[in-house]
This record gives C-alpha cells, structure tokens and sequence, in this order.
C-alpha cells in the first residue's frame, strides 16, 4: 500500500493547542460498521459494557527536554527518548554539528553531560552526577509536548499533559486517549462493572513521525518498551473465556497487548516492541479501541485504519473534520469497534 492513502486535509484551526477546561469534556465519535455517531466523551460510561475489561497504559511522561551547550559554547537541545539507566540515556541531539564521543555538554546550566557514542538517530549520553537521571530530569528538564502544540510547556501541561492513572515513569510522550479520564468516571465505570486492568509503553517520540517511504512495507518502525503484568494475561483470557470484550485505551494499549501476543498468545511479561500494525493485520487480543485522532500518513492512522478498516476510518476522518473535532493530543477521542478480518483488508 501507499503512504498517501492514508492522507487527508486537516484545517490547522482544528489542532487542538490546550486540553479543554475540565478533564474529560471531550467529544466522543463512535465508529461502529458501516455507522458514526457523535457522542460526549462521558458517554463511554454507557457504551463499555458489564465484564469489559478496559486496558489502560500506565506510563508517566518525564520532562526529556534540556537546553544547554557544548564545550565550543554552541547550543544544544536534548530530548532524552529512553533511560538506559541510573545515569544514561538515549537521546535526541539538536546542534549545529553533532557531539562527538567523549565530548561534554553542559545542561540547564548544572548538568555535566558525556557523550558515549551515537546509536543511528540517538545518541547515548552519560550524566556525570551521584543522582538518579529520572530525579534530574524532573528537576531540570522540560515537558516534551509534541511538535505541533506551538506553546512552550506551563504548569497547566504539567498536570494536563499526564493521565490521573500514571505511575510508571518513562514517557517522552503522552498516551493521550487516557488524558480524557478523571477519577471519577474510572469509579463510576468499576462501580458498573467494568474490570480495569494496566499494561506500560513508554511512548517514544517516534510516535510523531510521519511515514516519509512512499510504500508502507519500507517504514522502519521505531522501538518502545512495554510490559504486560500476569494479572492483566489473567483477566483477559477470563474475558475470552467468557466472551466479553477488551476494550484498549490507546494505540499504546493496543500495540502493548498485540506485542506480547506474537507467538499466538497472550504472555505476561516485557520487551521492546517494533510492531507495525497495517490493514490486513489480525488482532489477537483487543475487541474494542479507545483512542484520539491520528496525524495523516502516519503509522498510527495506518493502525486505527487497520483494526476499523480503511474505509470506514477514512470516512470517519472526513466526517470529524467536518463536524469540528479537535485533533491530535489535547483533541477528541473515538470509540472503534474491530472489523472483521475479511471487512478489514478488503476496505
């Protein structure tokens, strides 16, 4: 297939550049066969049944970006991708000219950076001080919020670029399909019977980027790493079982749990993950999605497109630009129900 296939015209206005006023007053497309419906975000609460087993993805974003300098006096911005360990990380480098093993640079003005070696795009970076990275980039570093929100990061993103459910730090980017959720909606969906469960992708900033080869077969998907507890494994096979749906909150959710099904079932555990979901693709695990509008041409819409079928998203994508949702990040969510196979790869 084509990269351009998966284009479409969105007005600039319609980016969404800040989070609505409360958590959670979002807009809600139900993508259902062959049917659309706009819906209030809040209506999930009747759209997700007794015994769904709703998956949520519980990373927590850390402030990856730093500014500072080389030794030459040149600037330099970092955005750290992943944490390696207490003191190292890869990263993104922006400069003039890249850093070279073993040269230093100088971060938010206290920070002696080492640079180790350059791993493809990424360079790998030692931080030359007795605290934990992850306590320094808190401390240091900025919100990484994506490329297309124009405002540099405030104390609003900091709590609003997050979800209420985040706890496992290592995040460069938000799962943002669960910044809709509030403490509230998540007792009320319990209280109704909805059994929550949690997997962790730590999104890469990857996830920003367009597919740029002209067929999708010659995208290089980029690496995130993931884990899927025992006892999430245990709840959904129960649901199979049962025949109740797993609903993934997510692309994340969704590529998190699609991951750990490669071998051809569900297995608890963790790793890396370079999974490229395209139409034609066969779902192991989720039944249902939950997830915000996608950037055109890339490998996120290629997913959604994938497991709604193409031209039902395609559609849909019209339809929400026409009725004015807001896109991307601090946008609007759907609600996708999984075409079938046949449906999916003929579309």
């Amino acid at each position: 297939m084509r990269t351009d296939q998966f284009n479409f015209d969105l007005p600039a206005e319609l980016i969404a550049q800040h989070p609505p006023l409360q958590r959670g007053d979002s807009r809600l497309l139900h993508v259902a066969t062959q049917h659309l419906y706009d819906r209030m975000f809040t209506n999930v609460v009747d759209l997700l049944l007794p015994g769904d087993v709703l998956v949520l993805n519980d990373t927590k974003v850390i402030k990856a970006r730093l500014f500072g300098q080389k030794a030459s006096g040149g600037k330099v911005e970092v955005l750290v991708e992943r944490v390696l360990n207490a003191n190292e990380v890869l990263a993104q480098v922006r400069a003039s000219h890249a850093p070279k093993p073993g040269s230093q640079l100088l971060l938010a003005e206290k920070l002696v950076v080492e640079m180790l070696e350059r791993q493809g795009e990424f360079f790998r970076l030692r931080f030359h001080s007795e605290e934990n990275v992850l306590d320094l980039l808190t401390k240091y570093g900025e919100l990484p919020l994506p490329p297309y929100i124009t405002h540099q990061a405030d104390d609003a993103d900091d709590q609003r670029y997050q979800t209420v459910f985040a706890r496992e730090a290592g995040a460069v980017a938000a799962p943002t399909a669960g910044l809709h959720f509030t403490e509230s909606l998540l007792t009320t969906l319990r209280n109704r019977g909805v059994e929550i469960c949690y997997v962790t992708l730590h999104v890469g900033a990857g996830t920003f980027q367009p597919v740029r080869s002209e067929y999708i077969t010659q995208h290089q998907m980029h690496h995130e790493r993931y884990v899927v507890p025992t006892s999430t494994v245990s709840a959904i096979q129960q649901a199979k079982r049962d025949g109740r749906h797993v609903v993934a909150v997510g692309t994340t959710s969704l590529r998190a749990l699609e991951s750990a099904a490669r071998s051809g079932e569900l297995q608890a555990g963790s790793g890396d993950t370079d999974i490229f979901i395209t139409p034609g693709y066969r779902f192991q695990v989720v039944d249902r999605l939950l997830t915000n509008f996608h950037l055109p041409q890339s490998t996120l819409l290629m997913l959604v497109c994938a497991f709604g079928g193409m031209h039902n998203l395609l559609t849909a994508y019209q339809h929400a630009v026409t009725q004015r949702y807001r896109f991307f990040s601090y946008g609007d969510a759907m609600l996708i129900e999984r075409a079938s196979f046949s449906s999916s790869s003929q579309s």
